[in-house]
């Protein structure tokens, strides 16, 4: 498929060798007209930037068609030869026009070709692999250009003068990347960067440095692995983790233990986990988002077309599911899902920027009341977060807007201020209603909702900055919670780490010390009630600042160890003091899907190792190398 430039039509190539045309429509896709049909596939599209004509690559040809008449006005036929050999087919895998009428072409023969439309001659040819060449992305400014290859490898294409005082220009194949260990099946070409995606499920950030006008963290390398989005939930209250596949749904009851050890240690299971379920969906399409709620009672999913909402009942081994089959005409699919903390209310997310609220009754539940998106705005709600006691629902679009609604009064509450980059986890805090927001750009922002502002911590945090290693991570935060009895503590994680933000130690609470004198109390350690006195050793006079020093554990600035592990118990306080501050993170459990607390005293953590995809993927293809 290939849309237009003007976003008003969809080209799609078919099988049987049509083209078809369709309208596009705010409400609909309205079939316009078919192409002249062509005597093999058609497995990839490119529109001139103008509109006016557009190339289609089948099996051994490239046809041009005029896209007012439909009609073919040109072919081209591609060399069949492999190396020196003849090749029975050759697939143009995919196909770029060109402002010029410019016609770049890459083939199973491990060519790009460039050909000019208009006489149907091939201008210039590239062998570039002994395999696929597979995908193609042209820069906006038509200077440069990207491919990707079955063999892991992406090619970058410059136009460059052919001699320094000639105006003449041609293709010159610059730079290879190797960062890919299978096909490279879509790359992307912006302004800055070569972006590339594949079989191996890595997606690779490749900075243009010649672009980049600071060298900074956006010159930096980026490999994505994991998606940005959580596919494990919790039932905290039964310990039960419900897994997303693609496919299917997987329900497991967490293993115990009545060991015990000291720091470090690993203790055995004295129960097993448990595989309680395996929900399997019905028909092609993939599962977009599920949810189970606190009490382990129910369970939601949805794929592009179809809502499912099931009653789960068990004692001991004994599991029964129930569907609810009579769903609203309105409730068809869902972007997010999200329960209440009593498992009471349901909140559905669409992609239409619609907010359902259900209330959940014994055999089925009732539609409360739908928050419909500003007037003139569609935005997919792509995070909720709920408070957990439930008065407080917060929502966050594709943009980077965030909008808190009262779930009593069923009405907008307050607009977060708007913010540059996009939100990526967000949780509201139990007891102050504080809302924690994670950004794309690693920032994390504290909004009282009672308040309809930014908290003091927020501002001293925002105010000193965050440690540049924790800004120039590659991986955004993917899930924020809360510990029920430290109101001050904020766990966080990515792929690669999770975190505990103590914010006692960013805030100087003005306590009132055994001598009468105000000293700032920072630290791990419980805090005292708001008016007790807290012991002083500094005495009075200029001994009043060097306690405050002694106290005092800020937030990691640039000059300080941001991954600081516990120090030794032999090491001086001094040192103590200087590697001590309000983040502590571990980065033991790794890749992390999940990270979230059960109880006062267990936190559960879900990873996904690395080598276990690698494992199930294809071989890739083997190369020769030297000396082997």
């Amino acid at each position: 498929m290939a849309a237009s430039p003007s976003g008003s039509q969809l080209l799609v190539g078919c099988e049987d060798g049509s083209v078809k045309l369709f309208q596009i429509t705010p409400d609909k896709i309205q079939f316009e007209r078919n192409f002249d049909r062509q005597k093999s596939r058609i497995l990839s599209l490119s529109w001139h930037p103008a509109g006016t004509h557009v190339a289609a690559g089948s099996i051994d040809y490239i046809s041009v068609f005029d896209s007012k008449s439909g009609s073919a006005i040109g072919k081209m036929l591609v060399d069949r030869q492999y190396m020196g050999v003849s090749k029975r087919k050759c697939i143009i895998w995919g196909v770029a026009f060109l402002s010029d009428g410019t016609v770049i072409s890459v083939d199973s023969a491990g060519k790009v070709q460039i050909w000019d439309s208009a006489t149907g001659t091939l201008v210039k040819n590239h062998l570039v692999s002994n395999a696929d060449v597979q995908s193609i992305a042209v820069s906006a400014q038509e200077d440069s250009f990207v491919v990707g290859t079955a063999e892991g490898t992406v090619f970058h294409f410059q136009l460059v003068s052919v001699t320094s005082s000639s105006s003449e220009k041609q293709w010159v194949r610059t730079k290879p990347f190797q960062h890919h260990t299978h096909d490279v099946r879509a790359v992307a070409h912006s302004p800055t960067a070569l972006i590339s995606g594949g079989t191996d499920t890595h997606l690779v950030i490749r900075p243009l440095m010649e672009k980049v006008e600071v060298k900074n963290y956006d010159a930096a390398l980026r490999k994505i692995t994991f998606p940005h989005r959580r596919l494990v939930s919790c039932a905290k209250k039964k310990q039960l983790l419900l897994f997303q596949f693609a496919h299917h749904l997987e329900l497991w009851r967490l293993g115990s233990t009545v060991a015990t050890g000291k720091n470090g240690d690993t203790l055995p299971l004295s129960k097993n986990a448990d595989h309680l379920l395996h929900l399997k969906t019905k028909g092609p399409e993939n599962i977009i988002c599920s949810c189970i709620s606190p009490c382990g009672g129910w369970i939601a999913c949805s794929t592009a077309s179809r809502f499912f909402l099931y009653r789960l009942n068990y004692e001991h081994d004994n599991i029964s599911l129930q569907r609810v089959s009579k769903m609203p005409v309105f409730l068809r699919s869902a972007l997010q899902i999200l329960f209440s903390e009593d498992s009471t209310k349901l909140f559905v997310a669409s992609n239409q920027g619609s907010l359902r609220v259900f209330r959940l009754l014994e055999g089925g539940f009732t539609h409360l009341h739908s928050f419909q998106p500003q007037s003139g705005t569609v935005q997919s709600m792509c995070l909720l977060a709920v408070s957990p006691d439930g008065n407080w629902l917060a929502a966050s679009g594709t943009s980077a807007g965030v909008h808190v609604y009262n779930v009593k009064q069923l009405k907008l509450h307050c607009t977060v201020p708007a913010y540059n980059f996009p939100v990526t986890a967000l949780a509201i805090a139990p007891n102050t209603n504080n809302l924690v927001i994670a950004h794309s750009d690693q920032q994390v922002f504290e909004y009282s909702i009672p308040d309809k502002q930014y908290t003091e911590w927020s501002r001293t945090v925002q105010k000193q900055g965050f440690h540049h290693l924790w800004l120039q991570r590659d991986t955004p935060i993917t899930h924020i919670s809360f510990h029920p009895k430290r109101p001050m503590h904020i766990l966080l994680h990515d792929t690669y780490m999770f975190c505990l933000i103590d914010k006692s130690l960013a805030l100087s609470s003005q306590q009132r010390c055994c001598c009468g004198h105000a000293v700032m109390q920072f630290g791990l350690r419980a805090q005292p009630a708001h008016g007790a006195l807290v012991p002083c050793e500094g005495g009075v006079g200029g001994a009043r600042g060097e306690q405050q020093m002694a106290l005092k554990e800020p937030l990691p600035n640039d000059k300080t160890l941001l991954y600081n592990p516990l120090p030794p118990t032999n090491e001086s306080d001094v040192i103590r003091r200087r590697t001590a501050h309000a983040f502590k993170i571990s980065k033991k459990y790794k890749p992390l899907l999940f990270v979230d607390l059960l109880d006062e005293k267990t936190l559960v953590a879900v990873e996904r190792p690395l080598d276990d995809i690698i494992a199930q993927l294809p071989p890739p293809i083997k190369k020769k190398k030297f000396g082997t």
